[in-house]
């Protein structure tokens, strides 16, 4: 016990001439954490964006699933004339069937169609696209893109899925301007 006084004594003694930092001076020990960045959201809406530029989700268009009926009309169009185009009022004056083919050469096949109907001054077509029962998985593929590339040319100005007896939802009707 005498050891532990003496250790004491010696402590104070070493100590007597230091004084107290002040409160100001004193340093933070804790680092602050910088905030958390949400680095999966902001990949999610990366995604979604590019998708949406895009028109694609999982390989397959946007709007193109199995069975879904397409309906498209150019602002300004009458919604009267988008609901006689829907009831197959307008006599079909051409057809393009594009069964069985792959994307590239149905894209130009479509272009090749829709710039001689155009110069036919043909006011409404048929263009088949099937329903996509054969793809993989993902979907429809020519449906997708099909809306996608008729929604791109100015000469169309208005397309909806044909009625069951001219395809239904493997088929759209499409209003050229002439």
């Amino acid at each position: 016990m005498a050891e532990d006084e003496s250790d004491t004594a010696l402590f104070r003694a070493a100590m007597s001439d230091v004084r107290p930092l002040s409160t100001q001076q004193t340093a933070e020990l804790r680092r602050r954490r910088p905030p958390p960045i949400p680095g999966q959201r902001h990949a999610d809406d990366r995604a979604v964006l590019r998708e949406l530029a895009e028109g694609e989700r999982d390989g397959s268009p946007l709007g193109a699933e199995l069975g879904e009926a397409l309906a498209y009309a150019r602002p300004g169009l009458n919604r009267r004339t988008l609901k006689r185009l829907r009831r197959g009022e307008f006599s079909v004056m051409a057809e393009l069937d594009l069964h069985g083919q792959t994307v590239e050469p149905a894209r130009r096949l479509l272009s090749d169609f829709l710039n001689e109907c155009h110069r036919r001054h043909l006011g409404c077509v048929r263009v088949i696209h099937g329903k996509g029962r054969r793809s993989s998985n993902t979907g429809p593929v020519l449906k997708g893109q099909v809306d996608r590339w008729l929604r791109q040319r100015e000469d169309v100005l208005a397309f909806c899925s044909a009625r069951p007896v001219d395809g239904g939802t493997g088929a759209l009707y499409v209003l050229l301007r002439r």
